[in-house]
């Protein structure tokens, strides 16, 4: 798949408020810090699409992006910001729970994962919620670039161990870099395999 029209549609805090109609959604969301407007940017091929700030939490809203005139990029705030207040960290979590768990097309979520870092609490804890709400998701390692080869097979191989204590098999798993674009076409082309078995 190639993306060659991707424009912001509405941002909100409320799924009822979520554009009007049944095309297929594609979540993103991950640990504050993650690289997540990077890579969302990097896929779209539009620098400016996604907020990007140095400063984690940028991302407040639940922000919808249509692609191709075909599907909404959905853009959901990073969790684990330990800077937000509790209240506005439990505002949020409300808003996205309700988000994941209500929107009937609502195909996928990417689970976005620093591949520099060993498995995080946060991070196996969202992944097993998801499971627990029979909710498909998908596992994006970004920032590979950061890191040599070995030190990330070792990564994956330690959350691949993680996973497997709850898990029977492992969700899909994609490698990328929002530098160099690597993983651009993998996910891409999944996306559009998951689009084509809904029609």
């Amino acid at each position: 798949m190639k993306i060659k029209k991707a424009e912001f549609v509405v941002s909100n805090t409320d799924h009822k408020l979520c554009p009007d109609d049944k095309r297929a959604e594609f979540a993103f969301i991950g640990r504050s810090n993650v690289g997540k407007s990077s890579l969302i940017n990097m896929l779209t091929g539009n620098k400016s699409l996604a907020k990007t700030s140095g400063r984690p939490g940028k991302t407040q809203l639940i922000n919808h992006f249509i692609i191709n005139d075909d599907w909404f990029l959905v853009d959901l705030p990073g969790y684990g910001y330990a800077k937000a207040s509790k209240v506005q960290r439990e505002k949020w979590e409300k808003f996205i729970a309700e988000y994941l768990t209500k929107r009937e097309q609502l195909l996928n979520i990417f689970v976005l994962l620093d591949s520099r870092l060993e498995p995080q609490k946060i991070d196996l804890e969202f992944m097993n919620w998801c499971g627990e709400k029979s909710l498909p998701f998908s596992m994006v390692f970004t920032k590979i670039d950061k890191l040599s080869s070995s030190a990330l097979q070792k990564n994956l191989t330690k959350y691949k161990k993680e996973m497997m204590k709850y898990w029977e098999a492992m969700p899909p798993v994609f490698t990328t870099s929002s530098d160099s674009a690597f993983g651009k076409e993998k996910l891409l082309n999944y996306i559009g395999q998951i689009i084509d078995a809904t029609k």
